[in-house]
């Protein structure tokens, strides 16, 4: 019979084993809740960067800074309303009205084309999918209501983190042993440093591509080119699916005009994302992280599988600090280790 001290080890290592997948168990229960403080850090962080700006050229101190952006940020808010509410309402109202017309051309078209049976065939795909979308519309409903209560508790919640950013860093570092604070927190400083700066850049070409793509628009008599240049430019912030979506509505409208002006308009976002890809991109990489084009592809569809469409908007921020911190933390502390590989000469 074994005795008493001898099963002790064994015991300890199984209770550590049920420790360990009881905490991971609750972090995947918690998963969504984890998702909205991300996305809460990701509000501080562009909130910390419009205080730096305050704070370099008024003397303000950090709680003053943060009143006046937040303030700023609101009556910018307000103002584009007032002065393109109207505007903007209208044009998304025509292009409501628009789109089913469209839509019968297009199909018009494809009957026509070598390529018609293939994507009447898609085509039916989608319906079969939209129809069983439109017999959860009462879910669909209920989730964006829920939707609109999350992101006021992640701005909210930025604005929190952004107040007080080294009370809620501390807190996270004491979880983990005294030893390793040092090197966790560096990798914390590295990846709030490149979040920022890949939002800043990102904030870059959404600007850029909503200003080409509707002057493309434009200069095509592509109608309602103002709100499909706003909508091109938010859905810009999801790398890969963003920029396709929203070429959806546009090449719609467009062949409502003539089927030359849609293929002009496929043309035009095909050429609109290759600055992006080949000018923008790289400036922003280069700036904060450059992450490979494979890892942000299962990442954004991981991601968004999981989590819905939250997770798809903070897919490629979350890949950024989820990049870094592993860089800092596991590549660079495997490179630091001294392997002794010995030689030949010594058996």
């Amino acid at each position: 019979m074994d005795h008493p001290d001898t099963l002790r080890p064994y015991i300890a290592r199984v209770l550590v084993t049920l420790a360990i997948g009881a905490f991971a168990l609750l972090l995947w229960r918690l998963s969504g809740l984890l998702l909205l403080v991300f996305g809460a850090v990701v509000v501080a962080a562009v909130l910390r960067a419009l205080m730096g700006g305050v704070t370099r050229w008024t003397p303000l101190p950090d709680g003053a800074a943060l009143a006046v952006v937040v303030l700023v940020l609101t009556a910018l808010m307000v103002l584009v309303l007032w002065l393109f509410g109207a505007q903007l309402a209208v044009q998304v109202e025509t292009l409501r009205q628009a789109l089913p017309g469209a839509w019968s051309q297009f199909q018009a078209w494809l009957e026509g084309s070598p390529i018609g049976p293939t994507v009447r065939d898609l085509m039916q795909q989608g319906r079969d999918s939209a129809s069983g979308v439109a017999a959860h519309a009462g879910a669909l409903a209920m989730s964006a209501t829920g939707g609109i209560a999350n992101l006021l508790l992640v701005v909210v919640g930025g604005i929190y983190f952004a107040a007080q950013p080294a009370l809620y860093r501390g807190g996270v570092l004491k979880l983990f042993p005294a030893p390793a604070r040092g090197t966790i927190g560096d990798a914390f400083d590295a990846s709030g440093h490149a979040l920022k700066m890949w939002l800043g850049g990102q904030l870059l070409a959404m600007t850029m591509v909503g200003v080409l793509t509707g002057i493309g628009l434009w200069l095509l008599g592509v109608p309602v080119a103002f709100g499909l240049a706003l909508i091109a430019a938010l859905l810009d912030f999801v790398p890969i699916i963003g920029p396709i979506a929203a070429a959806v509505p546009a090449v719609l409208l467009a062949f409502t005009v003539s089927p030359q002006i849609g293929l002009a308009t496929i043309a035009l976002f095909v050429v609109v994302q290759q600055v992006e890809s080949n000018v923008l991109q790289p400036l922003i990489q280069q700036r904060a992280v450059d992450l490979p084009p494979a890892l942000l592809l299962f990442s954004l569809f991981g991601v968004g599988a999981l989590f819905g469409i939250l997770g798809l908007l903070l897919a490629a921020p979350l890949t950024v600090v989820v990049y870094v911190l592993v860089k800092r933390l596991y590549v660079r502390e495997a490179l630091d280790t001294q392997v002794d590989v010995p030689t030949p000469d010594e058996g």
